[in-house]
């Protein structure tokens, strides 16, 4: 596998760095995934390299890069016109390279990352499917203050994949959303799991093993659509 890093180019916003991971034999017109990371971590956080890595392997180009304010090394999260932005940016140099454009895309991320990818499908952007990996439904505390009014404009499949003990995702919240959606959304839940997909001691499976349960409900939903 080789594994490229870019830069993306944001105009006046300056850059931000990417990574691209090609599968052996990848040409253009084939599939990809560009995944977008959470709001309290980077590209670089394990489980979202385990992520794009694991895709990368199962013959997927995938692409993940930082947001404007993780690149520059701040804390607070852009304001969302922002990390459209780099998302837009992101899109358009991929789409943009003759070599490596593809034919199938599929967008998502982490928690904030797939948020924001969500927002960007519901404006119009064009992807093949959505995966939504920890969707913050409501922040935590504060289940009032659902997220999900814009999730009836997208018309691309989506998956949540979901832990049952997601402080930021109450499941009794999220299952009524996903009805009103219909046959466009799919859930896949991780028995146990945070918001970061841990679980606890007592269930005897390991780190590795929930992310390559996360890996194989993507991939065969990816393969289904």
């Amino acid at each position: 596998m080789q594994v490229l890093e870019r830069k993306i180019d944001l105009g006046p916003d300056g850059s931000v760095s990417s990574l691209w991971a090609l599968p052996p034999g990848y040409v253009a017109g084939g599939n990809a995934v560009a995944l977008a990371h959470g709001a309290g971590t980077s590209m670089h956080g394990p489980f979202l390299s385990a992520m794009h890595l694991g895709l990368a392997e199962l013959g997927l180009l995938s692409v993940k890069f930082n947001f404007p304010y993780t690149e520059q090394g701040r804390k607070a999260p852009d304001r969302m016109p922002r990390l459209e932005a780099a998302w837009r940016a992101v899109l358009a140099a991929l789409r943009g390279d003759p070599e490596l454009a593809p034919g199938r895309l599929f967008l998502g991320g982490k928690s904030m990352g797939g948020r924001v990818a969500s927002h960007l499908v519901a404006a119009g952007a064009a992807c093949d499917g959505l995966l939504l990996l920890g969707y913050p439904l409501h922040p935590a505390g504060k289940p009032e203050r659902l997220r999900d009014g814009h999730l009836a404009d997208i018309d691309c499949p989506m998956l949540f994949i979901e832990g049952t003990r997601d402080p930021l995702c109450r499941l009794g919240l999220l299952r009524p959303v996903l009805a009103r959606l219909g046959g466009r959304a799919r859930l896949h839940l991780i028995e146990g799991g945070d918001h970061s997909f841990r679980l606890p001691k007592r269930l005897g499976r390991s780190e590795r093993e929930v992310w390559d349960e996360i890996l194989e409900a993507a991939s065969h939903w990816m393969a289904e659509t």
